[in-house]
């Protein structure tokens, strides 16, 4: 045997494999409802915006017409740093991004994060697949896990003129008619009839690009929705628990096209959101969402993701989400971007490259388990307090003011240095 042992052989994942057959392709399901997946950061991959720097000119113009609006030196405190996210006002430049009907966010944690994001103004989504694993809400008696507990928590929370929530909507849920519920239900009208309703069309997702959602169910729970899912026995009539799959759904330009009209032309009070997959083909398909009348696209970058997902994808597959927003280069619309996202350094670098605002998915999670009463609220002070210190030493005192000469990324440098005079073309813009 000593010599199928060599040292960069990955002997134990082979015998894991020998071991479990098709489900040694995931985590183990042990940790599943209690773990945040995409959370290691031994399986991050490589990432440009985390080895970019922020980097302060030592001239800046933009402060001396601060210094001269305020008669004053400004500090960071006078940054602004109130942003429209595809519709929506919001008070920083972040909103908590989708989760879905795992375990961990159909707890309490779910309910939590719906009443502090209300409460700061900040914009919400709601994962797909809700209705059809927790129901929708009006009828059942478990009525605060569902979908229509979520909307109330942050509808009875949020000041007016903030925020908004926003419904993602995947194959399944279009059988279930979870938009039509939405569009029509009380609990919702007030948001709607302000302009702070939206929904979002989710294409596909960072953490399983290409893949339809998955997660882990009981035996039981499969069997009750093995119409609207595939059911995988991989861990074994044995084990109590199989692998449940949503259809990934089938996408050209010109279906994408035509279901951004049909939701235009079905809910026309309704913002539109649609969320991409970090593919190959990035730019093109934004720039298709954006021109059939889109009001936000999400780009969620390989790094993104909370939920269950094959180890291969979460190693292998997708782009990180610094090469996305190389892509797409400068958006033509409302650019969102998730993968991640926790602190002020990361979120700058960000809106620097295009994004109008980032997704905290995992850590809105992380911070209501830390605290259900005001976890993320503390999250997003820091949050807060970060981004100004960082736009202000910038010299600019507004989030959309933040461009690529904000960064440097050293894998970009070598190949694309900064043009002599590029610096200096700032200040006599």
């Amino acid at each position: 045997m000593s010599a199928l042992r060599a040292a960069t052989f990955p002997e134990a994942q082979v015998r894991r494999r020998a071991r479990l057959g098709a489900a040694a392709a995931f985590p183990d399901p042990e940790g599943y409802g209690t773990s945040l997946l995409g959370a290691d950061p031994a399986r991050a991959a490589a990432d440009e915006i985390d080895n970019a720097r922020l980097v302060p000119p030592v001239f800046m113009p933009q402060r001396l017409e601060r210094l001269i609006d305020l008669a004053r030196e400004p500090m960071y405190g006078d940054v602004d740093l109130t942003t429209s996210i595809g519709g929506f006002v919001s008070p920083l430049p972040a909103y908590v991004s989708a989760f879905g009907s795992t375990q961990v966010a159909s707890s309490n944690l779910g309910l939590a994060v719906s009443e502090q994001a209300g409460r700061l103004g900040v914009p919400m989504v709601i994962g797909e697949n809700v209705v059809p694993m927790n129901g929708y809400g009006r009828m059942e008696g478990d009525g605060e896990r569902s979908l229509l507990g979520r909307v109330q928590r942050y509808a009875a929370a949020v000041p007016d003129g903030l925020g908004g929530v926003v419904v993602q909507q995947s194959t399944e849920d279009a059988d279930a008619e979870v938009w039509n519920l939405v569009y029509s239900d009380p609990t919702a009208t007030k948001l709607l009839e302000t302009g702070r309703l939206a929904f979002e069309l989710k294409v596909g997702q960072g953490a399983k690009p290409g893949l339809g959602g998955m997660t882990v169910v009981s035996t039981e729970t499969g069997a009750s929705v093995a119409e609207q899912y595939a059911i995988d026995p991989i861990y074994g009539t044995e084990a109590g628990r199989v692998l449940r799959c949503s259809a990934p759904g089938t996408f050209t330009d010109e279906i994408l096209r035509q279901q951004i009209r049909l939701m235009r032309n079905n809910f026309p009070r309704a913002r539109i959101w649609v969320k991409l997959h970090p593919g190959r083909d990035i730019a093109q398909a934004a720039a298709v969402a954006w021109a059939a009348g889109a009001s936000a696209v999400t780009v969620d970058g390989a790094e993104g993701g909370s939920g269950w997902a094959p180890l291969s994808f979460l190693d292998h597959v997708g782009l990180p989400l610094g090469e996305c927003l190389h892509r797409i280069g400068r958006p033509d619309g409302c650019l969102l971007a998730s993968g991640r996202m926790w602190d002020g350094a990361r979120v700058a670098k960000t809106l620097a490259l295009g994004a109008r605002a980032a997704g905290l998915g995992r850590a809105a999670l992380l911070a209501a388990d830390e605290d259900p009463a005001a976890g993320l609220t503390r999250l997003l002070t820091c949050l807060d307090f970060e981004l100004r210190l960082i736009i202000s030493a910038l010299g600019k005192y507004t989030t959309d003011a933040l461009g690529p000469e904000d960064v440097w990324l050293p894998a970009r440098a070598a190949t694309s240095p900064v043009p002599e005079g590029e610096l200096s073309r700032e200040y006599h813009r």
